[in-house]
């Protein structure tokens, strides 16, 4: 595998650490460029900006083939599918998530339409990557009804108001993301950034409310490690 930090002259451990602090937490490029600044590390926000559109994607496809490979064909699943209005220039778009029982995001997928064409590309595109569910809970747009029903799974559909808190309340992390960067200004922008987003909220989402201190700590090293070694040659 060929070194993605080649003529790098920053460091690999700076990049991770930088491109971390702009996805992870709700800051921009400028907010990261400060707290770089105060731990000795002079590079300006544009720099940052080319460090997280070049190696934000690849992180995230290293930490995606770990939970794909772990995850995939699990028949215990319950997914919860929901979406989102997103304004780009004034115009509508919709942000697609589907997410776990344990609240871990698994796809993200953006649409100008809310359609049942939109509901059966999203629907396909996590179903190849993860395996059939055993329950897919939504709400009640029958865009859902329609694609799952074209997929054969309407066996495993559920549907219900507070059924499907556990996807609406994943969109908040991103809601909060979304106010800091003062919106997109393209779709495909929010694709890439929704995307890098779930994979690094997955990798250290530790769910602290439910597990002791001992353990949140001890889950918490392992991630972080395992983050200082993403693209290690």
């Amino acid at each position: 595998m060929k070194n993605p930090f080649s003529y790098f002259k920053t460091s690999p451990e700076i990049i991770r650490l930088a491109v971390m602090l702009h996805v992870r937490f709700p800051l921009s490029l400028r907010n990261v460029e400060d707290l770089l600044h105060e731990r000795g590390i002079d590079v300006s926000h544009e720099t940052i900006r080319y460090w997280w559109n070049r190696f934000g994607p690849m992180f995230a496809r290293e930490i995606r083939k770990h939970r794909v490979r772990s995850h995939k064909g699990y028949r215990q699943w319950q997914w919860h599918l929901d979406e989102v209005f997103v304004k780009i220039n004034g115009k509508a778009f919709y942000l697609w998530r589907a997410v776990d029982h344990q609240g871990e995001v698994l796809e993200a997928f953006v649409s100008k339409k809310r359609d049942k064409r939109a509901a059966l590309k999203f629907l396909r595109k996590a179903v190849k990557r993860f395996g059939q569910p055993k329950t897919i809970v939504t709400d009640k747009l029958q865009s859902y009804g329609a694609a799952l029903k074209d997929l054969g799974l309407s066996s495993c559909h559920e549907f219900g108001g507070r059924k499907n808190n556990r996807a609406e309340n994943s969109h908040q992390p991103f809601r909060r993301r979304e106010k800091i960067m003062q919106k997109f200004r393209r779709s495909s922008s929010l694709q890439k950034f929704a995307s890098i987003h779930a994979s690094v909220y997955n990798h250290f989402n530790q769910d602290r409310h439910l597990n002791k201190r001992q353990t949140f700590k001890e889950n918490r090293s392992s991630a972080m490690a395992e983050w200082k070694m993403l693209l290690a040659v």
